[in-house]
């Protein structure tokens, strides 16, 4: 009987030791850098007349900002507002910790800066939301503003033509 009683016991401490032992293990291993882009900051209302022109229309924009360290690629993607206006991203790829500012009008894509190339303009002023999708058509982020609408940040986007996270 103490034969089985030591095998027990021994038994016992190894699995106390295992369970011990794995999240120790497991905390050394930290999770992948999961990417992560999100709508930082909208001028729904670009500041002055809003005439149409090349300089208004380029006052009106969206920025996307990728939290992550981690390049995303995000050729596919959509940004639209409520009455379906919609740019779709081609072929750009958004470094990591890094923003873009998507204007309305007319423009030479960089980097930091792209242009829907739009005559009119596309954020209401009074209440709208940006949807931000990716190539699969799966829900990213948006920002709403507006007396019926309720942002992403939790405020209820009483703002005067512009909203920053």
């Amino acid at each position: 009987m103490t034969a089985r009683r030591v095998s027990a016991a021994a038994l016992a401490a190894a699995a106390i030791v295992g369970a011990v032992a794995l999240p120790a293990s497991a905390a050394d291993h930290a999770r992948p850098d999961r990417t992560k882009v999100e709508i930082s900051a909208v001028q729904y209302d670009s500041p002055g007349r809003d005439d149409r022109s090349r300089r208004s229309l380029n006052k009106e924009w969206v920025e996307l900002t990728n939290t992550s360290r981690r390049t995303v690629n995000l050729d596919g993607w959509t940004l639209k507002n409520e009455d379906g206006d919609t740019y779709t991203f081609e072929h750009y790829r958004l470094e990591g910790r890094a923003t873009v500012r998507i204007h309305t009008g007319r423009g030479h894509d960089t980097d930091s800066d792209l242009y829907m190339d739009r005559h009119n303009e596309v954020w209401d002023n009074h209440s709208d939301t940006a949807t931000l999708r990716n190539d699969h058509d799966r829900f990213i982020d948006d920002a709403s503003w507006g007396r019926h609408h309720r942002g992403h940040d939790g405020h209820d986007g009483h703002r005067h033509g512009s909203f920053r996270r």
